[in-house]
């Protein structure tokens, strides 16, 4: 998926988040449990609600939007999408869930008790990570852009630049908001940053290098991609593309 590089991501590769205050091989995270997940699940977005864990999936012709079991990885509930639709975001707000489509400009709502079809939006350019904080929905796109939407319409209210230290970061793909503040994947990197959504400053950096071992890897295993929040516990859930397996991890206290 997207087949392009950024200099962002160029840019954390030569090691420039060392200056955020990270250092090599520091731990920024503690696994608390482990949990199957379906190693042919292309994940896009990771919602976790009332004890069901939501999932969005990706490719053309394997894109859906389903319930999982979290303790078994096993799939309760799917609805795909049609086959020329590829899978991305997802965000879970006032019992709808919204997914985003990457190339196809519509987002879809469906029912989060039956995920049955509900509405659609359409927007324009490319549909990556979606997150809400409550209110609207928030969106990137491939750019250092966030758009914040109105659910009932779509309609895009305010727009930030998402910067670190001045210099606008590309290529933030899953998104999940917690206690004011948003979490975003760095795409094709072990990196999550924090960004203050009312400025799109990054205000830290997380190293989940070393999560999925590499003896638990395969030929098909591809990258980090997937956060939820369980507000019971405050622990973050997190899974990749294809990856056999979820974790709930705690992450270190922002710096």
């Amino acid at each position: 998926m997207r087949p392009y590089t950024t200099l962002a991501t160029l840019a954390i590769a030569a090691g420039l988040h060392l200056g955020c205050g990270a250092r090599s091989g520091s731990r920024d995270y503690t696994v608390v449990r482990r949990f199957p997940h379906d190693t042919t699940a292309y994940t896009q977005g990771l919602v976790y609600d009332g004890g069901r864990l939501y999932e969005s999936t990706g490719l053309l012709g394997q894109s859906q939007v389903r319930v999982l079991d979290l303790a078994t990885g096993a799939v309760q509930l799917a609805r795909p999408l049609p086959r020329d639709r590829f899978g991305e975001g997802l965000a879970l707000l006032r019992g709808r869930l919204y997914q985003l489509t990457w190339t196809s400009g519509v987002a879809y709502v469906y029912d989060a008790a039956t995920l049955t079809p509900l509405d659609s939006f359409p927007y324009e350019g490319e549909g990556w990570g979606l997150a809400t904080d409550g209110q609207s929905l928030i969106m990137t796109d491939g750019s250092a852009t966030l758009r914040f939407r109105d659910p009932a319409t779509f309609a895009i209210q305010r727009e930030v630049t998402i910067q670190d230290r001045g210099s606008p970061l590309l290529e933030v793909n899953e998104l999940e908001y917690v206690d004011g503040v948003l979490y975003g994947n760095v795409y094709r990197s072990d990196w999550i940053v924090r960004i203050d959504p009312a400025t799109g400053a990054v205000t830290d950096w997380i190293d989940l290098a070393g999560l999925l071992p590499e003896q638990d890897r395969s030929p098909s295993t591809d990258v980090l991609n997937g956060i939820a929040v369980d507000q019971a516990t405050g622990d973050v859930l997190l899974t990749g593309k294809r990856w056999p397996a979820l974790f709930e991890v705690r992450l270190r206290p922002a710096r």
